[in-house]
C-alpha cells in the first residue's frame, strides 16, 4: 500500500540552489546556465552539456563527482543513481527525508533542464536499422524528468528551451526562487514531453514489427497545441489546432484560419491530390464538399469551368488549384468573394496582387497530403473512431484496369476519361454523393442527401440552374445503385456512362436498365463512404 504521509503544506516560493543541466537540443542553453549561475546557483551536468560549459566559461561540477561512480557503457549509466534521484526525489518538508539525505551525504537538487535524444526525427526514415533506433532510446533523461516532475512541490524541471527565459526572468524576480504555478506548469510540460517520447518509441516498435499489425492495440495520441483558435465551430466553442501541419501547408497572407477554415483547408487537400498528374486543375470547395471541379488547357479556363457548375456557392468558399497560381486565374477567382486560395506556388506578382485584400487567405501547399501516414481519427461520445486513411487512387490507367465493365456496352475512351474524372471527384463529396461530369468538368454535384434520388436530383437542379446541358455526360456514384431508380433518373438527364462500386443484392437489375438504354455501366468494387 501507498502511504500518504500528512505533512504541512510546500512553501510557494522554493528557493534553487543547485541545478542538474544534461540536454541534446543545446539551443540557448549558456545563456540560460549563465542566468542560473548569476544567482548563486550551483550547476552540475554530464558529458556534451558540462563541456559546453565549461567552454563558455562556467563552473560546472560533474555529475560522476557527485555520485562518486564514473559514466559507464558509452555514457549509457551516468545520472541512474541514488545521489541524483534522492537528491530529486526527497520531500524538503519531511524531517525523515532529509535526515536520510544527510546520512548518505546526498544533497537535495532543486531544478532539472533536460531534454531527450531525438528519437523521432532519427527513426522517420523507412531505413533506420535497430541499432540506431535503440541508441537513441533515452534512459536516464526520462527518469530525472519523471522524478523532478514527481516532486513538483520542491523541484523544478524544464524540458524545453522555449521556457528558458519564463524561468530565468521568474528566479531574477523572486531572489532565485520558482513559485508552485510555475513548477506545477513545468511537470505538466515534463510529462507531456515524456509521454510523447514513449509513444514515438512504442509507434517505431509497431511499425517496425514482423507483421505490423495496421491499428494499434492501445491508441496513443500525444501532440503539440500548435496554435489556440478564436473558437470552434460556433463562436461559444472553446478550439486548438493540435500537431505540426507545416509540412504540408504555410500561410502567405491573410487573418489565422479558424476551426471550420482549417476543415475546408484539409478538404480541399485531399481533393486536389487526386490530380497531381493531371493537366491543370481547379476545385471550388464549400463546407468541405466541392461545388465544382474542372480540369482544362489553363487554370484559367479550369476555374471558369468548376465555376460554372454552381454560381452561387462559391461565394465565401476555397479555390485549390494544381498548378502554380497565375495573373490570369488570380484575376478570375478576385471577382468573387474567396475566403482561402491555395496552390502550390504563385507565379510573379500574384502574391501582391491577392494581398490587397487583407482579409483573403492565401495558402501554398508544400507536400501532397498522401504523404501523410497517420490515421483517420474521429470522436464520438466515450471515445474516438479510429480508420487507416483513405488513399489516394491510383492512376487512370490502374483505375481503369481494376475497373470491371458490367454492360453490353463498353465505355469510349471519352467516357473512360470523364469517368475516372467524376470517380476523383465524387470520392471527396459528403455521401450520399453524386457527381454528373462531362469533358473533365462537373455539371452537378448532389451532397450529404439521405437518398441517392434526393443528391442526383439536387446535383441535376444545381447544374440546370447554371444552364449546363447533362446530355452525353457521365454519372459517378459512391456507394453503389440500391434500386434501378437511380440509375434511370441520370438516363433521363441525358447519362451515357456510369461508375459505381456494385455489390448492391439488386445489381443485375440496374445492369439490364443500363443495357436497356445503350448505358455503359463499370462497378470499380470499392466504395468511398463520406460520412
Amino acid at each position: 500500500m501507498i502511504r500518504i504521509k500528512d505533512l504541512p503544506p510546500p512553501d510557494d516560493l522554493q528557493p534553487i540552489r543547485r541545478a542538474l543541466l544534461s540536454v541534446y537540443d543545446k539551443t540557448g542553453l549558456v545563456d540560460f546556465a549563465r542566468r542560473l549561475h548569476g544567482h548563486g546557483i550551483e550547476l552540475l551536468s554530464t558529458g556534451g552539456t558540462a563541456r559546453v560549459l565549461r567552454e563558455a566559461g562556467l563552473p560546472v561540477r560533474d555529475v560522476s563527482e557527485l555520485t562518486g561512480y564514473p559514466e559507464i557503457l558509452d555514457g549509457r549509466v551516468k545520472s541512474l543513481h541514488p545521489a541524483v534521484h534522492g537528491g530529486l526525489l526527497a520531500r524538503r518538508n519531511d524531517p525523515d527525508d532529509q535526515a536520510e539525505l544527510a546520512g548518505h551525504g546526498i544533497q537535495p537538487i532543486d531544478l532539472v533542464v533536460v531534454n531527450l535524444y531525438p528519437f523521432e526525427a532519427a527513426t522517420a526514415g523507412d531505413d533506420v536499422s535497430d541499432a540506431v533506433a535503440v541508441e537513441h532510446i533515452d534512459i536516464g533523461g526520462p527518469a530525472m524528468v519523471r522524478a523532478a516532475a514527481k516532486n513538483f512541490f520542491f523541484v523544478g524541471v524544464v524540458t524545453s528551451p522555449e521556457d528558458y527565459a519564463a524561468v530565468a526572468g521568474e528566479l531574477e524576480a523572486h531572489g532565485g526562487r520558482l513559485s508552485l504555478a510555475t513548477r506545477r506548469r513545468l511537470a505538466h510540460r515534463a510529462f507531456a514531453h515524456t509521454a510523447a517520447y514513449d509513444r514515438a518509441v512504442a509507434a517505431y516498435f509497431a511499425r517496425t514489427a514482423a507483421d505490423p499489425a495496421p491499428l494499434p492495440a492501445t491508441l496513443s495520441l500525444t501532440l503539440p497545441r500548435a496554435q489556440v483558435l478564436r473558437y470552434g465551430e460556433n463562436p461559444h466553442q472553446a478550439a486548438a489546432l493540435y500537431g505540426d501541419p507545416t509540412p504540408f501547408f504555410e500561410q502567405l497572407h491573410g487573418k489565422d484560419l479558424s476551426f471550420n477554415n482549417l476543415l475546408d483547408l484539409n478538404a480541399a487537400l485531399l481533393l486536389i491530390d487526386e490530380f497531381a498528374g493531371a493537366p491543370p486543375t481547379c476545385a471550388i470547395l464549400k463546407h468541405t464538399n466541392p461545388c465544382g471541379v474542372a480540369t482544362a488547357e489553363t487554370l484559367a479556363q479550369a476555374y471558369v469551368r468548376a465555376f460554372a457548375t454552381d454560381r452561387q456557392s462559391p461565394f465565401g468558399g476555397i479555390v485549390v488549384v494544381n498548378r502554380p497560381l497565375d495573373r490570369a486565374t488570380a484575376e478570375a477567382i478576385d471577382a468573387v468573394f474567396t475566403e482561402i486560395i491555395i496552390a502550390p506556388d504563385f507565379e510573379t506578382d500574384v502574391l501582391d496582387f491577392l494581398r490587397q485584400k487583407k482579409n483573403r487567405r492565401l495558402i501554398r501547399r508544400r507536400a501532397p497530403a498522401r504523404h501523410d501516414a497517420g490515421l483517420d481519427v474521429r470522436s464520438v461520445l466515450g471515445g474516438l473512431l479510429v480508420q487507416e486513411r483513405d488513399p489516394v487512387l491510383e492512376a487512370p490507367e490502374a483505375l481503369r484496369g481494376r475497373c470491371r465493365v458490367v454492360t453490353e456496352r463498353a465505355p469510349t475512351e471519352t467516357e473512360w476519361r470523364d469517368l475516372d474524372f467524376a470517380w476523383r471527384v465524387v470520392k471527396h463529396v459528403k455521401s450520399n454523393a453524386i457527381v454528373y461530369a462531362r469533358d473533365r468538368a462537373t455539371l452537378g454535384i448532389g451532397a450529404g442527401q439521405m437518398s441517392r434520388i434526393d443528391a442526383s436530383e439536387i446535383a441535376v437542379l444545381k447544374g440546370r440552374k447554371s444552364g449546363l446541358d447533362f446530355t452525353g455526360a457521365v454519372v459517378a456514384s459512391d456507394a453503389f445503385f440500391p434500386f434501378a431508380d437511380g440509375l434511370l433518373e441520370a438516363v433521363r438527364q441525358g447519362v451515357r456512362a456510369v461508375i459505381q462500386p456494385g455489390g448492391s443484392i439488386r445489381d443485375e437489375e440496374v445492369i439490364a436498365a443500363a443495357n436497356a438504354h445503350d448505358v455503359a455501366m463499370v462497378f470499380t468494387g470499392k466504395r468511398h463512404f463520406r460520412h
